[in-house]
């Protein structure tokens, strides 16, 4: 059997139902971004005195860890390493669940995969809306890290609906989800945080608001979602003979190899995510940059990505749009390192924003060119696990390095790795042939 070729009208149609939903998915994601120090504090409050807790056990742990630095790291950045202890945590069981989730989704179909996952995230979210305690609100971000699908998803049915020549405008679609989302969510979820309800969790009407968006979501999945998967719109041959199941993937060419593609994901996401997290830390440093502050830093840096993804890395090759954002990360490692002034800062900001629109795009764009119909959802899956690795792991090495070495020092190994990184994308990463750039 071979794929029937969906309609210019269905594609539309299906593309607006994974904008819309991946929309609705990535803003109620980033809500609890920016309310990670107070809500840990809350947490924190609750109970002050109780050194068996589990949130002070880990605060304890975390304590240790800072006192064996040689230069001292100040209380102020106790709930910044929580939260980027959680946010690792997260990252570390995305890693497990993501080929799973695409595995599934390979013999199940993407619908069925998406709707289950959907299930988890309302979980999750209605945990968040009842964590009136650490463990409650610990146990809401891990059944979202263990559930969370939609993304890795989102972009399977995306290259499931696209041929080779629209393949790299699809995925920059999505891309755009998350340059609006983060621009524009935690923004909202701060807002909604000031607007409380329960007394026993400050933070339920985000909660709520959250958790209506997600059931939303999943509801609107349900109607208007229709299956993309290959198989489920197969049809006979054309000599009338039927194509045994793995015939794709035996014929399928490959030009780049999933392990290379996964290997140059994770080292870039080690260090971009690394650099990532201790922009807080330097920003505070250098110029005593509040919460705020680095709100509008991080809000222009959305702008620039989303604007960057709907109108250069939808029409570049994605090889090129890989090159195009791993150049400028490089730069902009060397630029943090050595910077002095506000206007340093911001112009390093435009650099790693036009990373962020491009580099996971890009690489996304090529796995799916490397994947057969009937084993996109899992090497997609595979793909993505390799880079949540990265981002469990990079916060803890580069401010660990940070600390120990100093900024001038992380910075220029970071820069180093970025280089790296670029000799990988120009040296040993190849344009499939069957895909052509736009114009």
């Amino acid at each position: 059997m071979t794929a029937t070729p969906v309609s210019p009208a269905k594609r539309k149609q299906i593309l607006r139902v994974i904008f819309i939903s991946l929309l609705l998915d990535l803003i109620s994601f980033t809500f609890i971004l920016p309310l990670f120090p107070k809500l840990l504090e809350f947490y924190r409050n609750l109970e002050p005195n109780n050194s068996s807790s589990l949130l002070n056990r880990i605060f304890h742990g975390l304590n240790a860890y800072k006192q064996s630095f040689s230069r001292p790291i100040s209380d102020r950045y106790d709930i910044v390493l929580l939260g980027g202890a959680l946010g690792s945590l997260f990252s570390l069981l995305q890693a497990i669940a993501s080929p799973i989730i695409g595995t599934l989704s390979d013999k199940y179909g993407r619908r069925t995969a998406l709707l289950w996952s959907m299930a988890g995230n309302i979980a999750s979210v209605a945990l968040w809306v009842a964590a009136t305690d650490f463990r409650t609100f610990l146990a809401s971000r891990v059944v979202g890290g263990l559930s969370e699908g939609n993304v890795q998803l989102a972009t399977a049915m995306a290259a499931d609906i696209s041929d080779d020549k629209q393949r790299g405008a699809t995925m920059a679609l999505v891309g755009v989800c998350f340059s609006i989302a983060f621009t524009f969510g935690p923004a909202l979820g701060a807002a909604l945080a000031g607007i409380e309800t329960v007394v026993a969790n400050p933070f339920a009407t985000t909660a709520g608001f959250s958790l209506f968006l997600i059931v939303t979501e999943t509801a609107y999945l349900y109607y208007c979602l229709p299956e993309t998967l290959p198989a489920s719109r197969a049809r006979p041959a054309t000599n009338g003979s039927v194509l045994k199941a793995g015939a794709g993937q035996q014929n399928h060419i490959r030009t780049n190899s999933h392990t290379l593609l996964n290997f140059t994901h994770f080292i870039f996401i080690l260090f971009f995510s690394g650099m990532e997290f201790s922009l807080p830390f330097m920003t505070y440093d250098l110029f005593g940059y509040t919460s705020s502050q680095s709100g509008r830093l991080l809000g222009f840096m959305g702008l620039i990505a989303s604007t960057i993804q709907a109108s250069v890395t939808r029409r570049l090759h994605p090889l090129r749009v890989v090159q195009l954002g791993v150049v400028a990360c490089a730069v902009a490692f060397f630029t943090l390192g050595r910077l002095t002034t506000e206007t340093g800062l911001w112009a390093a900001a435009t650099l790693l924003a036009v990373t962020t629109a491009t580099v996971v795009t890009g690489l996304n764009s090529l796995s799916s060119f490397e994947a057969a119909e009937g084993e996109r959802g899992g090497k997609l899956g595979n793909h993505r696990s390799w880079g949540q690795v990265g981002r469990s792991c990079g916060p803890l090495l580069f401010c660990t390095l940070y600390w120990w070495a100093g900024r001038d020092v992380a910075y220029a190994i970071g820069g180093a790795g970025m280089l790296g990184v670029c000799a990988i994308v120009f040296g040993a990463l190849k344009a499939p042939p069957k895909s052509i750039s736009r114009g």
